[in-house]
């Protein structure tokens, strides 16, 4: 029986420092919730990843890096008539970078309320999703709250991470609506200290608040009891999909029946090896491998 369920979408991921001039780049793929999925499964927790996928290569790798993590995809549904999304990123100052996003009309966007197997997340210990898949269509936004509600429904513990995406959204009030409106459903909500004013209506009936401060280290507000814990030391190569690393460090660690300041460490932990490789996900570590 798997432990945690998640829905979303994977992008190839084309790197480079400059794509007008490289004769070279990295190809990797990509998303928030395959991110988690990934950590998850490399820490020996059950995961089953739900999502649309191209024919395309980009879509038959995913599915090969997804089933060679171990997390379960036989709830994937293949897109004949779609490409898989693209993001196109370039190194610019430092650790800074730009992205060009091409996913309109992506097989990752298709999701839709009849791919979502009721029984498979009923049956789950955690249902996990982001702010990233409701903007991608309203198709995909009903997806997700279809899955919210079938796991409100059965008791399956529901987790939300804000994963504020501006790009996406029409407009500031149209994200802080739909936002909001995926927040309050959350029993656990994992956002940024930016991300906290987008969700603000909603924070009040959260039971568990965990923020994300960058360097500064993250905190966890359970039953109305606040912990926190610094940041860990480590030289940074790319920041991208940190945050899809610390979810599954904390996920992994409530899974495990820690206490909450142990979940943040466990979540600081699968961010610092994030960052420290060029991928969201390839660096992330084993459970022998964790920090004692």
């Amino acid at each position: 029986m798997t432990e945690v369920f998640t829905l979303g979408e994977a992008l190839g991921v084309v790197s480079a420092d400059r794509i007008r001039h490289d004769m070279t780049a990295r190809l990797d793929v990509e998303g928030a919730e395959l991110t988690v999925a990934v950590g998850l499964a490399r820490l020996g927790h059950p995961v089953t990843w739900l999502g649309r996928v191209s024919v395309d290569e980009l879509g038959v790798r995913t599915l090969t890096v997804l089933r060679g993590e171990g997390v379960d995809v036989s709830y994937v549904r293949i897109d004949e008539t779609a490409p898989t999304g693209i993001v196109i990123r370039q190194r610019r100052i430092g650790r800074l970078s730009h992205a060009v996003h091409y996913r309109e009309g992506s097989a990752g966007s298709r999701l839709s309320t009849g791919d979502v197997p009721a029984e498979a997340i009923q049956s789950a210990r955690i249902l996990h999703v982001t702010g990233i898949t409701p903007a991608l269509s309203g198709y995909a936004w009903s997806a997700v709250h279809h899955a919210v509600k079938l796991a409100r429904d059965a008791g399956v513990l529901v987790s939300v991470d804000v994963n504020h995406r501006p790009h996406l959204w029409e407009s500031v009030e149209e994200a802080r609506q739909a936002l909001s409106e995926l927040a309050v459903s959350a029993d656990i909500l994992f956002a940024t200290q930016d991300e906290l004013q987008l969700v603000d209506a909603a924070l009040a009936g959260i039971p568990e608040l965990v923020v994300t401060r960058g360097a500064k280290g993250a905190s966890a507000t359970v039953d109305g009891l606040r912990y926190d814990t610094q940041a860990a030391p480590v030289t940074a190569l790319d920041p991208t999909g940190v945050g899809g690393a610390f979810v599954a460090g904390y996920l992994s660690a409530l899974l495990d029946g820690l206490h909450p300041a142990d979940r943040l460490k466990r979540g600081i932990s699968l961010a610092a090896f994030a960052v420290a490789s060029p991928s969201s996900w390839q660096g992330l570590p084993t459970r022998a491998e964790l920090p004692p």
